[in-house]
């Protein structure tokens, strides 16, 4: 099973959430609708990442940063 870590930053409060791939191996652009309370930032966060590769939520864990703005998070392609 091949493995993704992906160095995220990430934009709470956005009107919409939008993930944007990094450009020249920078970091990934995600836009995120809710709040950076009680972790509802950071479960968008997976729930958006897991809709972007196509994979469930379990399959996607935040790796470092959780309490940042700027987090490595890992994906667990099928």
């Amino acid at each position: 099973m091949p493995v993704l870590v992906l160095n995220v930053k990430v934009k709470p409060n956005a009107r919409a959430s939008v993930l944007h791939p990094g450009v020249d191996d920078g970091p990934w652009l995600a836009e995120i609708k809710a709040a950076p309370v009680d972790g509802r930032a950071n479960e968008a966060l997976i729930a958006l990442v897991a809709s972007h590769f196509g994979c469930r939520k379990s399959a996607v864990t935040i790796k470092s940063g959780a309490a940042s703005r700027l987090k490595r998070v890992r994906v667990d392609a099928p």
